[in-house]
């Protein structure tokens, strides 16, 4: 599949020709990404690096995700820390064009991993959510899709280039310091906030039905 991945990549026009439905392992470098040389495991990203998985039918021409690997978006305020690495991960799910029958892409996402210096990117990857691995390959991705494996497909109209998507940064994972402002704690503020508004209101309800109750004692007094 490598070997069909890598050859023809100066294609610059869509055409028919035969491919696979997969999961695309890839490395940003230079302002660009590249199509991995080896398999997840295998590879050892660095402090600072950025790894993507891009979900496509594909063939002769890799296809890239969707979104430039930006670190210091993905990572933004996520602190270093003494004896773990970051990694971002960028994870697009493709276009409804890419999805198999009866599934549902989901939408792209950056992901700052705090992780172990020696951590692979099969190891990178897990973190970010449960993976399917069928036979060595990644196959699933966060429960997509649900089933099925690079399966050939026939005569595809592989796009020559693909529009580019914003990306949907998602929480850190693996960090023991949550910056403040972060989306994590933004979701723990407003988890604190519902509570206690809640509390308020219901002891408003109360105070006001202790008034009414008061009045008409002292009417029928």
């Amino acid at each position: 599949m490598a070997g069909l991945l890598l050859a023809g990549t100066a294609t610059t026009q869509a055409h028919a020709e035969d491919g696979f439905k997969f999961w695309g392992y890839y490395q940003w470098s230079s302002g660009q990404w590249s199509f991995a040389q080896k398999g997840p495991d295998g590879v050892v990203p660095a402090d600072g690096s950025v790894e993507g998985w891009r979900y496509a039918l594909g063939g002769a021409k890799p296809r890239v995700p969707r979104a430039a690997g930006d670190f210091e978006a993905i990572c933004k305020d996520v602190p270093a820390e003494t004896g773990k690495k970051r990694v971002a991960v960028v994870i697009d799910p493709g276009t409804a064009e890419d999805q198999p029958t009866g599934e549902q892409a989901g939408t792209p996402a950056g992901t700052c991993v705090v992780t172990d210096p020696k951590s692979n990117g099969a190891q990178v990857l897990a973190a970010v959510g449960p993976t399917r691995i069928e036979k060595g390959l990644t196959c699933g991705i966060g429960g997509y899709p649900s089933k099925g494996c690079g399966e050939p497909v026939k005569n595809i109209q592989v796009p020559a280039t693909d529009q580019p998507v914003q990306l949907q940064i998602d929480n850190p994972v693996g960090s023991s310091k949550v910056p403040a402002g972060s989306v994590a704690d933004d979701n723990k503020g407003s988890g604190t906030w519902v509570p206690l508004i809640l509390v308020v209101v219901l002891v408003g309800a109360l105070a006001a039905g202790g008034v009414v109750l008061v009045r008409r004692r002292r009417t029928r007094a």
